[in-house]
């Protein structure tokens, strides 16, 4: 949090490294982190950053050790002691980087309870919790805050509530998108205090309730809490996750910017102050998808515009305009420097902050033109300023000038000089049906120049959260009225006691009154009401108690603000008689008194202390409006983007520009329809088309302006009869100030205080007098007490009985005496619980004792459920293998012996006599020729090709059963391709022989051997063809191989095996290797494995591998139970083990019934799970059945540390199941599995596709797409949060949808892709058929065949005549047939591919592209006969 503006990066003080920093933790737990070091580091920033890297427990205390070979042993580095300078004694080989083999490296360690270091120390670090103090007094607060705040820890809980102190500084230790990851579904109070913390808890609250939400940012100006909201914002969009299906995101991300440059701006407490207060409200549909924003705007400080205080400065937008402004700017908007302008007067330095501005807006949907539009409004309103008054010697006028700036404004405004001067001297008066014009008062011009420039820029102001909010909006929930759940953002202005208080600081103060009303009913009254009322013990805990000061400013009649209306609404009424009444009124008040020191001034004892308030100018701001003279000029003007700040209705406005466009559209289809008759009905059925639709946009126009009208600029017209006034600026303050409290009190509140850490706006210094009297103002004594002694859980009887119900007795009812019996039972003290007349009430410590004892209760039910399935299952085939047996003994007692049958040779007799296989009919044994591997992939293309053209024309049974196996089995081949496997063809020779017993069925049984020798001896003639080409042909050298391209492969980008992406910073960062900040607005890089952050620049100056990646020698120890990454190489994408498995299942056991289904031995598992972990390579899997290799298969994964679908991509595809469409779902699904690491990736796809060859065969395997899902998804996608197994139980349904949706859209692909394989194999066989044909027909001659041309591909044309030369059509259809099978080879390669399809555009481009090739391969008219 940080709230000083224009803060430049930190100085790098000498030397900067990346040091390894290495956790051993009690339990042997071990890991290390990368951090960048400068020399100015003390061990206490090192063991502070460390903690914070690796997620580790902040309440504990740690020390920082020095490890070295040289036997020094373990050294303990004391808190001020500086790491880096240990480091440059090291040898040099160790200084860059430091493996602990080498010996040199630091040691983070947890430090135990008898260790000999300060114990005043280590008892702070318990204090996450202001609740934890034994007293709690305003001292021991301060205190706890004072030696956090020291320690960089600015956040701190009590219990739900948290106070946030602003260190004025940015921290990149708190705000870094790994943050939000690692407090996403953490209970409140298991990590350090964050913000991310708090809006993980609303996010989860929202969503198991099914409530509204709303967290209130409360402090004096000047403590963060601007920050403190974009920081909530940004976290609640990260966790919704549906970047993928909109950009809804970055328009609420880019709203934050564009709003901070227009409504903040620099005060003598603040340096980016919020000068206007805002709720953002994010609605969600049910389940946790973010659907649409609206942002609601209070109460915009016009009158700093105009004038301020010589410490303060005007909005951001002028500095940024000026300062960033290129030379073509300036001389289009007529820009001058700072000092030129009257209310400026100052220069600021913030060039880049302009570009900064620009993405925003273009964020939120501003174009380009728009925003030149806004920028030349902007220059108008600095030169507005600049205008002067005098007047003329004879004659008294009041002339305006000078003359250069008012042609100026004509331009920026495209108005009449002559209409701009008249609006700026003469006014109208109305009177009956006349009007009166009349010259200003010298003194009053200067006002109303003020006035213009005031009311121009706040209609600016509210057409830009206008523009916001509509493109926020989600106008399909707005029209199908979906139910939505909304989380509110309340950031409002904050309390304030300036040198000179006036009516905007009135309002303001007012505000942060029923504000803290709002708190102290909620924290104190409600929740000891309840106490009381369910008459449980309890003493009662008093709060300060300010209605009387909210009765003062907002009672009706008499309270200050409806005094102000009645005197601004007589024309007679002064400052003094406006003071004079509330002296009248107010006298007797304690909350009101007239000041002493100072004339025309009263004050009013706020909660935070007395303020004293100016009231000059009370009546004028209060009735301020935009006159009808300058709304008239505005009108006028050619610039129709005018026309939008001053129209009384958005709406109507935008309907009106329609029907303009449409009567244009219309004359020039009229003209049109002279020349052709038929553009008439066409167009005109188009453009009505075209008006329907911008009517939809019209109604969603309506709707934003109605959702934000109780905040608009007043605008005042010519009316004649007008008998109304517009609202009063009080008026219609109290108005959308009373609709705010009535938004808020209909959801479910979270607090957050923040705390200004001192008044000169330093950096990490603390005042404790200051910190003292926010602690006293803001009650936070009475709140900790509250909140220690009161009970964090309370329910009903019978939502505690419904919750716990495993807990009670079967039958056990809703009562008193049940509740208290189970309390009993697990021994809990009565002081940590109450029974009331329907609630029970619990401490939060007891609370979890029994959330605990509830899952560990369902656990074990869950394993005796479990253990009893099994037993049923196992004594179920105990069951069906005896009855079998008993069959087959029956069967035998009566069956006589084959020698003893008379008619043993009627089947070889009565066989069809047109089989032609004689090469078949002898039994074969293995050759050793079966033995040989296949370690090419272009061989097992020839092979592949060679099967192919073993076509039978007349078939027999048998030579059916063969073509239909063979054919199948070429799909085997074809995957793969991909693959490319080291498999022997005795293994081809199994999976073939698999395949044809399935086909047969029990009826052709007689005829698989047949065809399987039928099919060897197809086999040994190809691998005597092979062999001999192979000893005919030489060596290459360099095999060309053709490869599928793995997914994120290492890149320049991604140097020493990191996986950068690339991210646009919303909230400021610290780059991890020069240290220097990533602005907003700006790319940076993220590894998405061990999440380093840099700019781009610095990606050739990392010197660190990746911290998740292991050392090479630790490679191929293990197989089970280790990272992914680990098992993978280059040569090796996909673990050993795991291609081993798959491809033995692919080849012996896809026929199988419920082949995953099913479990196998667990003696036989447990023996092949020791020989895959110690020498995979010499398993003989053929010795096992197929169902113990598969759950070896399920084993694997489920040992995976971090799952194929990792821990921290868990929720993105939860949300991605939710989407409502089917097409989002799957494309959100594919998204999120291309950010997997490289080897999670490459095996999933591996596995995926295996999946897709299992449910092929559905038919014989019964394990369709969803029952593979049912049984991987709890597998590759596992829940993180594995202590409450009700969580993981909730949302089995989303991932095995998720799952079940990645399945059978690769199965669709799947046979996408082999239909395109068989039309280019169709395509070929016609190509090589013209060929032969165009041979045929060719002059005799000695044939030559094309050079390059494989003539070895087509036996039958040894013998064909070769001619002298070949016609171009011959090349034509050569370099067809090779272009063919070169697509077929990479569409078969790509068959198991994860990557994303193209979008819609992108496939027409494909189709049309397609339609040509088929064009081009079509034969050519003249070889059809």
């Amino acid at each position: 949090m940080s709230t000083t503006g224009g803060a430049g990066a930190p100085q790098q003080h000498g030397e900067s490294r990346v040091v390894q920093i290495y956790c051993t933790l009690p339990q042997g737990a071990a890991a290390y982190c990368p951090l960048q070091l400068s020399a100015l580091d003390t061990s206490r920033t090192v063991v502070c950053k460390a903690v914070i890297t690796l997620g580790l427990d902040s309440s504990q205390t740690y020390n920082l050790l020095e490890v070295r070979k040289s036997g020094r042993g373990e050294t303990l580095l004391e808190a001020g002691e500086r790491p880096l300078q240990r480091v440059l004694l090291w040898p040099p080989e160790a200084q860059k980087w430091h493996p602990q083999t080498q010996g040199y490296y630091f040691i983070l360690q947890q430090k135990q309870s008898n260790s000999g270091f300060n114990q005043d120390e280590s008892r702070r670090e318990d204090y996450d919790d202001l609740c934890s103090l034994q007293t709690v007094t305003d001292e021991s607060i301060l205190e706890v805050l004072r030696q956090r705040f020291y320690r960089l820890k600015i956040y701190t809980y009590a219990r739900n509530i948290l106070i946030a102190i602003n260190p004025n500084r940015f921290l990149p230790v708190y705000y870094n998108p790994k943050y939000v990851q690692m407090y996403e579904k953490q209970p409140l109070g298991k990590l350090s205090p964050h913000i991310f913390a708090i809006a993980d808890v609303a996010f989860r609250t929202m969503l198991k309730r099914q409530v509204n939400q709303c967290i209130l940012i409360s402090g004096e100006s000047g403590s963060g809490k601007t920050e403190s909201s974009s920081y909530l914002i940004h976290c609640l969009t990260a966790l919704s996750q549906k970047k993928y299906s909109s950009g809804l995101e970055r328009t609420i991300l880019g709203a934050g910017p564009v709003l901070e440059a227009f409504g903040n701006a620099k005060t003598s407490d603040n340096n980016n102050s919020s000068r206007f207060g805002k709720f953002i409200q994010l609605n969600y549909l049910e389940s946790g998808i973010i659907r649409g924003a609206v942002i609601e705007k209070y109460l915009l400080e016009k009158c700093r515009l105009v004038s301020r205080d010589k410490t303060e400065r005007n909005y951001h937008v002028f500095y940024y305009l000026l300062a960033g402004a290129s030379k073509e700017e300036q001389e289009e908007f007529h820009l001058l420097n700072p000092q030129d302008y009257l209310y400026l007067k100052q220069e600021e330095k913030l060039g880049q902050e302009y570009k900064r501005l620009h993405q925003a807006m273009e964020m939120v949907g501003f174009l380009a033109s728009t925003k030149k539009h806004i920028f030349s409004i902007l220059s108008a309103i600095l030169h507005l300023g600049n205008v002067t008054y005098k007047l003329s010697e004879n004659s008294q006028a009041l002339e305006v000038g000078p003359a250069e700036v008012l042609t100026t404004l004509s331009d920026l405004l495209k108005v009449k000089k002559e209409l701009l001067v008249k609006a700026l001297t003469m006014k109208r008066i109305v009177t009956g049906k006349a009007f009166i014009v009349s010259q200003y008062t010298l003194q009053k011009a200067s006002k109303v120049r003020d006035s213009m420039a005031k009311c121009l820029y706040s209609a600016l102001f509210d057409w830009i959260v206008l523009h916001i909010n509509h493109a926020m909006l989600n106008r399909r929930d707005m029209e199908e009225s979906v139910s939505c759940l909304s989380i509110g953002v309340l950031d409002m202005f904050g309390f304030e006691n300036l040198h000179t208080n006036s009516f905007e600081q009135l309002c303001i103060n007012y505000t942060n009154e029923k504000l803290l009303h709002y708190i102290n009913q909620n924290i104190f009254k409600l929740e000891q009401d309840d106490y009381v009322s369910e008459g449980i013990t309890w003493q009662y805990i008093d709060c300060t108690d300010n209605s009387g000061c909210i009765q003062l400013l907002g009672r009706k009649s008499t309270g200050l603000f409806d005094l102000l209306d009645r005197e601004s609404n007589l024309p007679q009424a002064t400052d003094e008689t406006l003071l004079e009444k509330l002296k009248q009124q107010h006298q007797n008040n304690p909350f009101f008194e007239l000041s002493q020191t100072i004339r025309l001034a009263f004050t009013i004892q706020h909660f935070a202390g007395k303020v004293n308030y100016h009231i000059k100018d009370f009546r004028e701001k209060n009735t301020e409006h935009m006159r009808p003279e300058v709304i008239s000029l505005l009108r006028s003007s050619e610039r129709s983007f005018l026309h939008h700040l001053v129209a009384s209705s958005p709406a109507a406005l935008f309907r009106w520009g329609i029907l303009r466009a449409t009567i244009r559209i219309l004359t020039v289809f009229k003209n049109m329809a002279r020349h052709r008759a038929e553009f008439v009905s066409a167009g005109l059925w188009s453009h009505l088309c075209f008006i329907k639709q911008n009517l939809m946009d019209s109604r969603s126009l309506q709707h934003v302006v109605d959702l934000t009208a109780h905040d608009r600029t007043s605008k005042s017209v010519f009316q004649p009869f007008q008998r109304t006034r517009p609202p009063t600026i009080s008026t219609q303050f109290q108005a959308s100030l009373s609709k705010l409290m009535e938004t808020i009190e209909k959801a479910e509140p979270f607090f957050i205080f923040c705390v200004r850490s001192n008044a000169e706006k330093r950096e990490l210094h603390f005042d404790g007098e200051l910190v003292l009297k926010q602690i006293k103002c803001t009650g936070i004594v009475q709140m900790v007490n509250l909140q220690k002694s009161g009970y964090s859980a309370k329910y009903t009887f019978a939502e505690f009985v419904k919750k716990f119900r495993m807990l009670f007795p079967k039958g056990a009812t809703a009562s008193p005496a049940q509740i208290t019996g189970l309390f009993e039972r697990m021994e809990l003290n009565k002081t940590t619980y109450q029974i009331g007349k329907t609630k029970v009430f619990l401490k939060k410590k007891e609370r979890q004792l029994l959330q605990d004892t509830y899952n560990k209760e369902v656990m074990d039910h869950i394993i005796i459920l479990q253990r009893w399935f099994r037993a049923c299952l196992i004594r179920l085939h105990f069951l069906q293998k005896r009855d079998a047996t008993r069959i087959i003994q029956v069967e035998l007692e009566y069956t006589p012996h084959p020698y003893q049958m008379p008619n043993q040779n009627i089947t070889k007799a009565n066989r069809n006599p047109t089989i032609r296989i004689s090469r078949a009919t002898r039994a074969l044994e293995w050759n050793a020729s079966l033995d040989r591997e296949i370690t090419d992939p272009k061989e097992l293309r020839q092979l592949d090709e060679f099967l192919g053209n073993q076509v039978i024309k007349k078939l027999s049974p048998t030579e059916s059963i063969f073509l239909t196996s063979t054919m199948q089995f070429r799909e085997t081949i074809k995957s793969m391709y991909s693959v490319q496997p080291q498999i022997a063809y005795k293994d081809l020779m199994k999976g073939y022989h698999n395949k044809v017993n399935t086909l047969a069925g029990p009826t052709q049984q007689a005829e698989v051997s047949l065809v399987v020798n039928l099919f060897q001896s197809v086999l040994d003639g190809f691998i005597r063809a092979e062999l001999k080409r192979m000893e005919n042909e030489p060596a290459k050298v360099n095999a060309t191989k053709v490869t599928k391209k793995r997914k994120k492969e290492k890149s320049p980008d991604s140097p020493l095996d990191h996986l950068f992406s690339t991210y646009q910073v919303n909230i400021m960062q610290s780059c991890d290797i020069c240290g220097s900040y990533i602005w907003g607005m700006e790319k940076a890089h993220m590894c998405s494995v061990c999440k380093l952050i840099c700019h781009k620049k610095c990606l050739g100056k990392i010197t660190t591998d990746c911290s998740t990646r292991c050392d090479g020698s630790v490679r191929g120890s293990l197989h089970f139970g280790v990272q992914v990454c680990v098992l993978t190489s280059n040569a090796n994408p996909v673990p050993k083990v795991v291609e081993l498995l798959l491809l033995h299942v692919e080849l012996n056991g896809l026929y199988t019934e419920g082949i995953y289904r099913k479990s196998g031995s667990a003696c036989q598992a447990r023996e092949l799970h020791q020989i895959l972990e110690t020498n995979p390579e010499s398993v003989c899997l053929d010795s096992y059945p197929i169902h113990t290799i598969t759950g070896l298969v399920k084993r694997w994964l489920r040992e995976l540390p971090d799952p194929l679908m990792t821990f921290s991509l868990y929720s993105d595809f939860l949300h991605a199941t939710e989407l409502p469409e089917k097409a989002e779902r799957i494309r959100a699904i594919y998204q999120k599995i291309d950010e997997l690491p490289p080897a999670n990736y490459n095996t999933l796809e591996r596995l995926i596709f295996h999946l897709v060859r299992v449910a092929k065969e559905e038919e014989h395997n019964k394990m369709s797409a969803g029952s593979l899902a049912i049984v991987f998804a709890p597998c590759v996608l596992r829940s993180p949060d594995a202590e409450d197994p009700f969580l993981s139980m909730k949302d089995v349904s989303k991932t095995t949808l998720c799952v079940e949706t990645l399945i059978s859209e690769q199965f669709r692909r799947y046979k996408e892709k082999m239909q395109n394989i068989e039309k280019l194999e169709h395509a070929e066989a016609m190509a090589v058929n013209q060929l032969k044909l165009k041979r045929q027909n060719t002059v005799r001659g000695i044939y030559k065949p094309y050079k390059g041309e494989k003539h070895e591909m087509y036996p039958s044309e040894l013998n064909v005549p070769e001619q002298i030369h070949t016609d171009e059509t011959e090349k034509t259809l050569i370099e067809r047939i090779r272009s063919i099978k070169q697509e077929k080879v990479d569409l078969a390669c790509r068959l198991p591919d994860l990557e994303q399809e193209h979008s819609d555009n992108e496939n027409l481009d494909s189709c049309s592209s397609m339609s040509t090739e088929s064009k081009v391969l079509s034969p050519p008219p003249g070889l059809i006969n």
